[in-house]
């Protein structure tokens, strides 16, 4: 894989080559600005791998995703299997967000948010997740309830796990999923996880799906 990383006189994105395919990664990054006179660095300072796949746009999350992301976790039917089920205020919207920013800086991966290549809509989020005290590094999605049943979850997650073997250079990734969580077991199943085992995550029942780097190998060569 090749990467070019700007220089603070650069614009803020870059082109760059890889071995993905059809899959582009480009560095993001943000540089000093000054707003009603402050010096603040817009809006991290840390470089996040965007992926672009056929439909998506695999990027960090911005503050302007804040309308998008809270309504997605505002609705029931999208938040039902995930976590405990509860959906999230603006505020709580703000700090998850915040949170898996956080989690690039201190893995040096995480989650994407993910926005439609053909009109720049924030539609939901995926990628790597691997907090302390969790069993494995998951992969893991969601995305807005109007946008389901069109291929994006599966689309996206496969952009993550490729990341997560071919860069992140993992032996093997994990979904942890709610039992009656049909249409994510599916997911799971669509790139290549088998169903393992069961776990339990924050008291919820979770179904462990797997993925080893010589089954994605042999998935790859087939």
């Amino acid at each position: 894989m090749k990467v070019v990383f700007p220089t603070p006189s650069a614009s803020s994105e870059v082109s760059g080559e890889n071995c993905f395919g059809d899959r582009t990664i480009i560095p993001h990054v943000k540089i000093l600005q000054v707003f009603k006179g402050l010096l603040y660095l817009s809006p991290i300072t840390m470089q996040i791998p965007k992926i672009i796949t056929k439909r998506l746009i695999l990027r960090g999350f911005q503050d302007e995703d804040l309308d998008a992301y809270a309504q997605m976790s505002a609705d029931r039917e999208t938040m039902r299997y995930i976590g405990t089920g509860n959906t999230l205020s603006r505020s709580e919207s703000w700090r998850n967000m915040a949170m898996m920013l956080g989690h690039w800086s201190l893995r040096g991966y995480g989650m994407w948010a993910v926005e439609l290549k053909q009109d720049g809509r924030m539609i939901g989020r995926v990628g790597c997740w691997y907090p302390d005290g969790w069993i494995g590094l998951e992969i893991g999605w969601t995305i807005n309830r109007e946008f389901w049943r069109r291929g994006y979850a599966t689309e996206a997650a496969n952009a993550s796990l490729e990341y997560a073997f071919a860069e992140l250079q993992v032996e093997e990734i994990i979904s942890l999923i709610h039992p009656a969580n049909m249409a994510s077991r599916r997911v799971a199943e669509k790139i290549g996880e088998q169903l393992v085992g069961q776990t339990q995550i924050m008291g919820e029942e979770a179904l462990i799906y797997r993925l080893r780097r010589d089954e994605w190998k042999a998935i790859k060569g087939s």
